[in-house]
């Protein structure tokens, strides 16, 4: 296990002396500790940071040398509490492509818990939503737009100003001169919207702009919430 806030790792000790701790308690074969421990040195980039105490290193650099340490024992299962709270843009980049490709070549079974929400969209394939020990949502990302009720955006730039646009299966939501938005649900096909769109009006562009997990998390804890409520009147 690897929590955002604390460090399994001697505080005074460099780096290495750490793993080499890990080494000896875990009873890794010599062969095998190498071996992972090059692999986690070079994907985490750890090679300048080894002879430097923990207590000198960087949230992100520390964040790095606790997963190295969290795997040199070839665990099946690798339990990550908040991995990129508090890192940087480069820190969280590194993390998250390392533990994409841990899951990838090792078969690592990777349970995440965090709050940013990007370390969801671009890590889990299966994601579990829990409110105050009740399981609100369990299975695909892509399914949180189904029961989130999500919308996607079509932005639509015509030629010039006009009324706004009504086309079967989308909603109005705004315009500006000649930008109109119109709203879909995220779970139906742009294709029939666009077609549609584009034979009828002077179009020049268009786009389609996915919904946010984010509102879409937002919007179930706060129904959740107003359940709750109720359940106290």
């Amino acid at each position: 296990m690897v929590f955002g806030q604390r460090t399994t790792l001697w505080w005074d000790l460099p780096l290495k002396d750490s793993y080499r701790l890990m080494h000896r308690m875990y009873r890794i074969p010599d062969a095998r500790y190498r071996e992972n421990l090059d692999r986690c040195v070079e994907l985490l980039e750890l090679g300048e940071l080894l002879d430097v105490p923990v207590r000198q290193l960087s949230l992100g650099q520390r964040m790095r040398g606790d997963i190295a340490a969290a795997l040199l024992h070839d665990p099946e299962v690798l339990y990550l509490d908040e991995p990129t709270i508090g890192l940087d843009v480069v820190s969280k980049a590194r993390v998250r492509e390392f533990l994409r490709t841990l899951n990838t070549t090792q078969g690592t079974t990777v349970l995440l818990t965090t709050h940013d929400l990007t370390d969801i969209e671009q890590l889990c394939s299966r994601v579990m939503v829990i409110d105050h020990g009740r399981l609100m949502y369990d299975g695909e990302l892509a399914g949180l737009h189904a029961v989130g009720e999500s919308e996607r955006l079509l932005v639509v730039d015509l030629e010039r100003e006009l009324p706004p646009i009504d086309v079967p299966g989308a909603r109005f939501v705004r315009s500006e001169g000649p930008r109109q938005w119109l709203a879909f649900p995220a779970t139906s096909s742009a294709a029939p919207l666009v077609a549609e769109v584009a034979a009828n009006h002077p179009l020049l562009d268009l786009s389609v702009r996915e919904p946010d997990i984010e509102t879409v998390i937002a919007k179930m804890y706060g129904g959740t919430r107003d359940e709750r409520r109720e359940s106290l009147m």
